[in-house]
């Protein structure tokens, strides 16, 4: 099963919406995250609905935060991306007929709801704030500006850095 990259990009473009680009088209996120704008479009419709972004049609349009990154937690955007699976592991889709394999389902589910729970619980206490902070700390550990850190990242052409601008 391949990894599920939709709340990690979804991260990514919120902290560049904050940082460097304050209003941003679908076509623009799409190729920041390497993906269609449909899918972009799929993807921030989630965090509309739940007040942490805005989107302007037209001319001029694009998306933009509606709240502070320090108000929206890891849990808010995992919540706004569908609630993907956390672990790609785990018992069978069909209950077992072997009571060994039963038992291994039963424990594997009850320690795999465990853990989720104490995941999610963790995704409350971390704002996008402090993910932020994380990727400013290891750019200026690197001796290079956040506008440079994401330049020599992916990107085409280097982002400036609005609120230093």
């Amino acid at each position: 099963m391949p990894r599920d990259l939709r709340m990690s990009r979804i991260l990514h473009v919120l902290i560049h919406l904050d940082r460097h680009v304050p209003l941003a088209t679908s076509d623009e996120i799409s190729r920041m995250i390497s993906t269609n704008p449909v899918v972009v479009r799929r993807m921030m419709a989630g965090l509309r609905d739940r007040g942490i972004v805005a989107s302007e049609k037209g001319h001029g349009g694009g998306w933009q935060l509606a709240r502070s990154l320090a108000d929206v937690t890891l849990r808010d955007v995992y919540e706004a991306v569908g609630a993907p699976p956390l672990f790609n592991i785990g018992s069978g889709a069909e209950p077992a007929e072997c009571l060994v394999e039963r038992a291994v389902d039963a424990r594997l589910d009850t320690s795999l709801r465990e853990a989720e729970a104490r995941l999610l619980e963790q995704f409350t206490r971390v704002t996008v704030e402090d993910v932020a902070r994380d990727f400013e700390r290891d750019a200026a550990d690197r001796g290079l500006g956040s506008e440079c850190a994401e330049s020599i990242s992916h990107h085409e052409e280097p982002i400036v850095n609005h609120r230093q601008a």
